[in-house]
C-alpha cells in the first residue's frame, strides 16, 4: 500500500511524505530533514559494525555531516532526485533504503540499503527491498534494478538471492572501504519482466 501524508514543517510550509506500507507495523517512510538525528545517532553508535561495509561511515563525524546528506537528498532537483526511505517499525528508525544512480532515460536504478545491527536476521531488509522493487517496477515503471554487494558481505548478498535477482558478475575493486582497502562487488539484477513472472 502506498500512502501520501501532508506534514506541516513550519507555520507556512507543508511537505508531502510518501509512505510504502509493508505490513501493519513495518513501513518505508520517505526521507525528511528531521530524520537526520535518527540516522546520525545510529551510525555514531554502530561505527565499527556499519563501517565495515559502508565507506560513508568514516566521513560521517558529526550531526552536520548527516544533515548535509539528508538536505541534499530532500532538496535535490527533479533531474537528480532519488527516492530514499527510512525503514521504520512501529515508528522506530531501523535503517535506510533507496535508489541510487537512477537512469530515467533507460529506466533503470540501483538499490542501496543498510540496517542497524539489532534488527538483523528478522527478514526486515528482505521485505523492505521487495517493497521498493514493487514501487520501482509497478509505480515508477522502471525496467531494471541492480544491487551491488561486497563479495564478503554474505548477509547483504543473500537479499537479492532470496528475491530472485540474477547474478551478473563481479565488479573488480568496485568500492574503496575504510582503511584504503578495495573490495570486489557482486552484481545482481532483476528486470520488470522477471518481477511480473515471479
Amino acid at each position: 500500500m502506498i500512502m501520501v501524508y501532508r506534514l506541516k514543517v513550519s507555520h507556512y510550509q507543508e511537505v508531502a511524505m510518501l509512505v510504502l506500507k509493508i505490513d501493519s507495523t513495518l513501513e518505508l517512510r520517505q526521507l525528511l530533514i528531521s530524520d537526520s538525528i535518527d540516522i546520525f545517532n545510529t551510525i555514531d553508535s554502530q561505527r565499527e559494525y556499519l563501517g565495515r561495509w559502508l565507506p560513508f561511515v568514516a566521513h560521517t563525524r558529526v550531526l552536520a555531516d548527516t544533515e548535509k546528506f539528508v538536505k541534499a537528498a530532500v532538496d535535490a532537483s527533479q533531474d537528480s532526485f532519488e527516492y530514499i526511505f527510512t525503514i521504520r517499525k512501529d515508528g522506530h528508525f531501523m535503517g535506510l533504503i533507496g535508489f541510487k544512480n537512477t537512469d530515467g532515460l533507460n529506466k533503470k536504478t540501483e538499490i542501496g540499503y543498510w540496517l542497524a545491527f539489532e534488527f538483523q536476521k528478522r527478514g526486515i531488509m528482505t521485505a523492505s527491498v521487495r517493497k521498493l522493487c514493487q514501487f520501482a517496477f509497478e509505480t515508477q515503471k522502471l525496467n531494471r534494478i541492480q544491487i551491488k554487494c561486497a563479495v564478503d558481505n554474505i548477509r547483504s548478498i543473500n537479499i537479492p538471492k532470496r528475491l530472485g535477482f540474477q547474478f551478473e558478475g563481479i565488479e573488480r575493486q568496485g568500492e574503496l572501504l575504510t582503511g584504503g582497502v578495495y573490495t570486489d562487488l557482486v552484481v545482481y539484477s532483476q528486470l520488470a519482466s522477471e518481477w511480473k513472472n515471479a
